[in-house]
Protein backbone atom coordinates (compact mmCIF):
# COMPACT_ATOMS: atom_id res chain seq x y z
CA UNK A 1 0.00 0.00 0.00
CA UNK A 2 3.11 2.16 0.21
CA UNK A 3 4.20 3.89 -2.81
CA UNK A 4 8.20 4.15 -3.69
CA UNK A 5 9.59 6.50 -6.10
CA UNK A 6 10.61 4.92 -9.58
CA UNK A 7 8.55 1.72 -8.11
CA UNK A 8 4.71 0.54 -8.71
CA UNK A 9 2.81 0.87 -5.58
CA UNK A 10 2.65 -2.56 -3.42
CA UNK A 11 -0.17 -4.45 -1.52
CA UNK A 12 -0.03 -6.32 1.44
CA UNK A 13 1.60 -5.81 4.34
CA UNK A 14 3.36 -2.06 4.99
CA UNK A 15 6.82 -2.30 4.03
CA UNK A 16 8.82 0.54 5.61
CA UNK A 17 13.02 1.08 4.78
CA UNK A 18 14.89 1.03 7.83
CA UNK A 19 17.58 3.19 5.89
CA UNK A 20 17.91 4.49 2.18
CA UNK A 21 17.40 7.14 0.12
CA UNK A 22 13.79 6.32 -1.30
CA UNK A 23 10.71 8.25 -0.80
CA UNK A 24 8.01 5.99 0.87
CA UNK A 25 4.20 7.43 0.81
CA UNK A 26 0.67 6.23 1.89
CA UNK A 27 -2.68 7.65 0.74
CA UNK A 28 -6.17 6.89 2.13
CA UNK A 29 -6.82 6.19 -1.54
CA UNK A 30 -4.70 3.22 -1.39
CA UNK A 31 -6.51 1.00 1.33
CA UNK A 32 -10.56 0.92 2.02
CA UNK A 33 -12.25 3.39 3.76
CA UNK A 34 -12.40 0.85 6.91
CA UNK A 35 -9.14 0.54 7.27
CA UNK A 36 -7.79 4.08 7.03
CA UNK A 37 -7.00 4.95 10.43
CA UNK A 38 -5.26 1.36 11.25
CA UNK A 39 -2.75 1.71 8.57
CA UNK A 40 -2.02 5.69 9.13
CA UNK A 41 -1.31 4.66 12.61
CA UNK A 42 0.91 1.91 11.88
CA UNK A 43 2.53 3.97 8.92
CA UNK A 44 3.26 6.79 10.88
CA UNK A 45 3.88 4.89 14.53
CA UNK A 46 6.42 3.18 13.33
CA UNK A 47 8.20 5.28 10.59
CA UNK A 48 8.05 8.38 11.56
CA UNK A 49 5.71 9.67 14.87
CA UNK A 50 3.92 7.60 17.28
CA UNK A 51 0.90 9.82 16.92
CA UNK A 52 -2.75 8.65 17.54
CA UNK A 53 -5.40 10.28 15.01
CA UNK A 54 -9.00 11.34 15.28
CA UNK A 55 -10.60 12.50 12.39
CA UNK A 56 -13.08 15.31 12.57
CA UNK A 57 -15.38 13.01 9.81
CA UNK A 58 -14.38 9.46 9.36
CA UNK A 59 -16.07 9.42 6.64
CA UNK A 60 -14.60 11.77 4.20
CA UNK A 61 -11.02 11.40 5.97
CA UNK A 62 -8.39 12.09 3.70
CA UNK A 63 -4.36 12.23 3.85
CA UNK A 64 -1.19 11.57 1.90
CA UNK A 65 1.91 10.76 4.05
CA UNK A 66 5.52 10.77 2.73
CA UNK A 67 8.80 10.41 4.33
CA UNK A 68 12.36 9.81 3.12
CA UNK A 69 14.78 8.23 5.86
CA UNK A 70 18.02 10.46 5.20
CA UNK A 71 20.77 8.51 7.58
CA UNK A 72 20.20 7.29 11.00
CA UNK A 73 17.09 8.32 13.14
CA UNK A 74 17.08 11.92 10.33
CA UNK A 75 13.61 11.31 8.15
CA UNK A 76 12.24 14.07 6.36
CA UNK A 77 8.62 14.09 5.51
CA UNK A 78 5.22 15.34 4.60
CA UNK A 79 1.79 14.90 4.85
CA UNK A 80 -1.53 16.16 4.05
CA UNK A 81 -4.68 15.86 6.33
CA UNK A 82 -8.20 16.66 6.21
CA UNK A 83 -9.41 17.72 9.63
CA UNK A 84 -8.13 16.33 12.04
CA UNK A 85 -6.69 15.75 16.08
CA UNK A 86 -3.41 14.34 17.01
CA UNK A 87 -2.26 13.39 20.07
CA UNK A 88 1.35 11.94 21.32
CA UNK A 89 -0.65 9.89 24.39
CA UNK A 90 0.71 8.77 27.93
CA UNK A 91 0.30 5.27 26.55
CA UNK A 92 2.26 6.09 23.41
CA UNK A 93 5.25 7.81 25.07
CA UNK A 94 5.92 4.27 26.53
CA UNK A 95 7.58 3.92 23.68
CA UNK A 96 10.82 5.39 23.86
CA UNK A 97 11.17 7.76 21.85
CA UNK A 98 13.15 10.88 22.00
CA UNK A 99 14.31 12.24 19.07
CA UNK A 100 12.57 15.77 18.07
CA UNK A 101 9.96 16.11 15.84
CA UNK A 102 10.52 19.66 14.10
CA UNK A 103 7.00 20.36 11.89
CA UNK A 104 6.06 22.85 9.73
CA UNK A 105 2.11 23.35 8.57
CA UNK A 106 0.82 25.81 5.44
CA UNK A 107 -2.32 26.96 7.33
CA UNK A 108 -2.67 28.29 11.23
CA UNK A 109 -3.68 25.50 14.29
CA UNK A 110 -3.76 24.99 17.84
CA UNK A 111 -0.97 23.10 20.52
CA UNK A 112 -2.12 21.75 23.47
CA UNK A 113 0.72 20.70 25.66
CA UNK A 114 0.39 18.57 28.25
CA UNK A 115 0.33 20.59 32.00
CA UNK A 116 0.50 23.89 30.34
CA UNK A 117 -1.79 26.42 28.30
CA UNK A 118 -2.35 25.95 24.65
CA UNK A 119 -0.94 28.37 22.41
CA UNK A 120 -2.18 28.76 18.36
CA UNK A 121 0.73 28.57 15.83
CA UNK A 122 0.85 30.88 12.49
CA UNK A 123 1.33 29.48 9.27
CA UNK A 124 4.84 28.99 8.39
CA UNK A 125 6.29 29.16 11.92
CA UNK A 126 8.28 25.96 13.04
CA UNK A 127 7.10 23.71 16.13
CA UNK A 128 10.06 21.25 17.68
CA UNK A 129 8.55 18.82 20.09
CA UNK A 130 10.98 16.44 22.24
CA UNK A 131 9.10 12.73 21.45
CA UNK A 132 8.58 11.98 24.81
CA UNK A 133 6.88 15.37 25.39
CA UNK A 134 2.54 14.92 25.94
CA UNK A 135 0.68 17.23 23.94
CA UNK A 136 -2.02 16.92 21.38
CA UNK A 137 -2.81 19.57 18.18
CA UNK A 138 -6.49 20.67 16.20
CA UNK A 139 -5.20 21.07 12.45
CA UNK A 140 -7.65 22.13 10.13
CA UNK A 141 -7.07 20.97 6.67
CA UNK A 142 -3.45 21.20 5.95
CA UNK A 143 -0.05 20.08 4.40
CA UNK A 144 2.81 20.15 6.13
CA UNK A 145 6.46 19.14 6.66
CA UNK A 146 7.89 17.03 9.60
CA UNK A 147 11.41 16.27 10.06
CA UNK A 148 12.64 14.09 12.88
CA UNK A 149 15.81 15.10 14.18
CA UNK A 150 18.29 12.92 16.64
CA UNK A 151 18.60 14.32 20.07
CA UNK A 152 21.96 13.39 20.71
CA UNK A 153 23.15 15.56 17.57
CA UNK A 154 20.83 18.41 18.59
CA UNK A 155 21.78 18.50 21.71
CA UNK A 156 25.48 18.63 20.15
CA UNK A 157 25.25 21.56 18.17
CA UNK A 158 22.05 23.81 20.09
CA UNK A 159 22.22 22.66 23.82
CA UNK A 160 19.52 25.14 24.76
CA UNK A 161 17.20 22.61 22.98
CA UNK A 162 16.95 20.81 26.47
CA UNK A 163 15.43 24.00 28.21
CA UNK A 164 12.16 22.85 27.37
CA UNK A 165 10.52 19.82 25.75
CA UNK A 166 8.68 22.00 23.06
CA UNK A 167 9.77 25.32 21.12
CA UNK A 168 8.17 27.78 18.86
CA UNK A 169 9.90 29.82 16.19
CA UNK A 170 8.53 32.32 13.74
CA UNK A 171 8.72 31.71 10.39
CA UNK A 172 10.47 34.70 10.31
CA UNK A 173 13.10 33.73 12.33
CA UNK A 174 17.07 33.61 10.46
CA UNK A 175 16.98 30.08 8.63
CA UNK A 176 13.27 29.28 9.04
CA UNK A 177 12.42 29.89 5.20
CA UNK A 178 15.75 28.30 4.24
CA UNK A 179 15.17 25.21 6.43
CA UNK A 180 12.08 24.51 4.90
CA UNK A 181 13.13 25.03 1.57
CA UNK A 182 15.89 22.63 2.07
CA UNK A 183 13.30 20.48 3.22
CA UNK A 184 11.19 20.92 -0.07
CA UNK A 185 14.01 20.07 -1.81
CA UNK A 186 15.05 16.52 -0.30
CA UNK A 187 11.23 15.46 -0.40
CA UNK A 188 10.97 16.66 -4.42
CA UNK A 189 14.09 14.11 -5.50
CA UNK A 190 13.32 11.51 -7.30
CA UNK A 191 16.29 9.38 -5.58
CA UNK A 192 19.15 10.88 -3.41
CA UNK A 193 22.97 8.98 -2.59
CA UNK A 194 23.57 7.71 0.64
CA UNK A 195 26.54 9.90 0.93
CA UNK A 196 24.36 12.96 -0.31
CA UNK A 197 21.50 11.76 2.15
CA UNK A 198 24.23 11.80 5.27
CA UNK A 199 25.08 15.35 4.26
CA UNK A 200 21.49 16.36 4.62
CA UNK A 201 20.80 15.06 7.22
CA UNK A 202 23.67 16.97 8.67
CA UNK A 203 22.68 20.35 7.46
CA UNK A 204 19.01 19.56 8.75
CA UNK A 205 20.40 19.90 12.31
CA UNK A 206 22.50 22.76 11.51
CA UNK A 207 19.50 25.16 9.79
CA UNK A 208 16.99 23.55 12.62
CA UNK A 209 20.20 24.99 15.37
CA UNK A 210 19.91 27.93 13.42
CA UNK A 211 16.53 28.63 13.69
CA UNK A 212 16.31 27.85 17.08
CA UNK A 213 19.03 30.05 18.07
CA UNK A 214 17.50 33.25 16.39
CA UNK A 215 20.40 35.21 17.34
CA UNK A 216 22.32 34.44 14.49
CA UNK A 217 22.36 37.01 11.16
CA UNK A 218 20.76 36.02 7.82
CA UNK A 219 24.12 37.28 6.04
CA UNK A 220 27.13 35.45 7.98
CA UNK A 221 27.75 31.69 7.15
CA UNK A 222 28.58 31.11 10.46
CA UNK A 223 27.02 27.70 11.06
CA UNK A 224 29.16 24.47 9.28
CA UNK A 225 26.60 23.20 6.77
CA UNK A 226 24.59 26.26 6.41
CA UNK A 227 26.45 27.67 3.96
CA UNK A 228 25.99 24.50 1.67
CA UNK A 229 22.19 24.44 2.21
CA UNK A 230 21.59 27.90 1.27
CA UNK A 231 23.63 26.97 -1.88
CA UNK A 232 22.16 24.23 -2.83
CA UNK A 233 18.83 26.50 -2.59
CA UNK A 234 19.96 29.50 -4.82
CA UNK A 235 21.57 26.67 -7.21
CA UNK A 236 18.30 25.39 -7.71
CA UNK A 237 16.67 28.72 -7.84
CA UNK A 238 19.02 29.89 -10.40
CA UNK A 239 18.52 26.78 -12.75
CA UNK A 240 14.54 27.08 -12.19
CA UNK A 241 14.50 30.29 -14.01
CA UNK A 242 17.43 29.84 -16.25
CA UNK A 243 15.21 30.89 -19.00
CA UNK A 244 14.21 34.26 -17.59
CA UNK A 245 16.46 36.66 -19.68
CA UNK A 246 15.94 38.99 -16.52
CA UNK A 247 17.65 37.33 -14.07
CA UNK A 248 20.28 38.20 -12.34
CA UNK A 249 21.50 38.09 -8.69
CA UNK A 250 19.74 40.81 -7.53
CA UNK A 251 16.39 38.93 -8.13
CA UNK A 252 17.79 35.44 -6.49
CA UNK A 253 18.69 37.16 -3.64
CA UNK A 254 15.18 38.87 -3.52
CA UNK A 255 13.42 35.76 -3.50
CA UNK A 256 16.18 33.87 -1.26
CA UNK A 257 15.68 37.18 1.61
CA UNK A 258 19.65 37.70 1.40
CA UNK A 259 21.84 39.93 -0.10
CA UNK A 260 23.59 40.00 -3.41
CA UNK A 261 27.07 40.24 -1.31
CA UNK A 262 26.12 36.95 0.56
CA UNK A 263 25.26 34.94 -2.36
CA UNK A 264 28.52 36.13 -3.76
CA UNK A 265 30.52 34.77 -0.64
CA UNK A 266 29.08 31.32 -0.68
CA UNK A 267 30.07 31.15 -4.70
CA UNK A 268 33.60 32.23 -4.04
CA UNK A 269 33.89 29.60 -1.10
CA UNK A 270 33.29 27.34 -4.32
CA UNK A 271 36.03 28.93 -6.18
CA UNK A 272 33.34 30.46 -8.83
CA UNK A 273 31.31 33.07 -9.32
CA UNK A 274 27.16 33.95 -9.29
CA UNK A 275 28.18 35.19 -12.86
CA UNK A 276 30.07 32.15 -14.07
CA UNK A 277 27.75 29.70 -12.75
CA UNK A 278 24.35 31.19 -13.97
CA UNK A 279 26.29 31.76 -17.73
CA UNK A 280 27.58 27.72 -17.52
CA UNK A 281 24.52 26.46 -16.49
CA UNK A 282 22.70 28.79 -19.80
CA UNK A 283 25.21 27.10 -22.08
CA UNK A 284 24.90 23.60 -20.97
CA UNK A 285 21.40 23.76 -21.12
CA UNK A 286 21.94 25.29 -24.82
CA UNK A 287 24.14 22.59 -26.50
CA UNK A 288 21.43 19.97 -24.70
CA UNK A 289 18.92 21.77 -26.68
CA UNK A 290 21.18 21.90 -29.44
CA UNK A 291 22.10 18.22 -29.26
CA UNK A 292 18.76 17.16 -29.08
CA UNK A 293 18.08 18.89 -32.63
CA UNK A 294 14.12 19.68 -31.51
CA UNK A 295 13.75 21.87 -34.99
CA UNK A 296 14.41 25.21 -33.41
CA UNK A 297 17.63 27.13 -34.80
CA UNK A 298 20.45 28.10 -32.85
CA UNK A 299 19.92 31.90 -32.63
CA UNK A 300 16.22 30.57 -31.05
CA UNK A 301 17.94 28.58 -28.61
CA UNK A 302 20.38 30.99 -27.73
CA UNK A 303 17.94 33.22 -26.91
CA UNK A 304 14.87 30.80 -24.85
CA UNK A 305 18.23 29.81 -23.00
CA UNK A 306 18.49 33.44 -21.90
CA UNK A 307 20.92 34.92 -23.75
CA UNK A 308 20.16 38.42 -25.28
CA UNK A 309 23.39 38.25 -27.53
CA UNK A 310 23.75 36.02 -30.33
CA UNK A 311 27.64 36.81 -30.88
CA UNK A 312 28.13 36.86 -27.17
CA UNK A 313 26.42 33.34 -26.67
CA UNK A 314 28.84 32.50 -29.36
CA UNK A 315 31.92 33.58 -28.09
CA UNK A 316 31.04 32.27 -24.52
CA UNK A 317 29.84 29.00 -26.11
CA UNK A 318 32.85 28.12 -28.15
CA UNK A 319 35.19 29.20 -25.11
CA UNK A 320 33.40 26.82 -23.10
CA UNK A 321 33.12 23.68 -24.98
CA UNK A 322 36.51 24.38 -27.39
CA UNK A 323 33.70 24.44 -30.38
CA UNK A 324 31.36 26.61 -31.83
CA UNK A 325 27.19 26.12 -31.65
CA UNK A 326 27.06 24.91 -35.72
CA UNK A 327 29.88 22.32 -35.07
CA UNK A 328 28.58 20.59 -31.95
CA UNK A 329 25.19 20.37 -34.42
CA UNK A 330 26.80 18.74 -37.19
CA UNK A 331 28.67 16.46 -34.41
CA UNK A 332 25.14 15.44 -32.95
CA UNK A 333 23.30 15.04 -36.92
CA UNK A 334 26.22 12.82 -38.10
CA UNK A 335 25.67 10.28 -34.52
CA UNK A 336 22.23 10.22 -35.89
CA UNK A 337 23.07 9.09 -39.43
Amino acid sequence: MISQTGAPRKSGNLHTSTEGPDLLSLSNRDVPERDRLSYLHDFVARSVAGLQFTPGNTADFEFDVSYRRLFGDTIVGSARYSTVRGERTRELTADGRQNYMLTIHDADYRITPSHSAEFNVSRGDIVIVEESFRQSFDLPPTRLKAIVLDHRKMAEIAPFIRTRPIHHVSALAPGAAVLSGYADLLLGAQRIEASTARLAACQLHQLAALALEGTQSADRPDLAGVGSARLSLIRHDVLHHLTDPELDIVSVARRQGVTPRYIQRLFEREGLTFGQFLHDSRLDLARRAIETGDGRTISAIAYDCGFGDLSHFNRMFRQRFAATPREIKAAALRKLQ
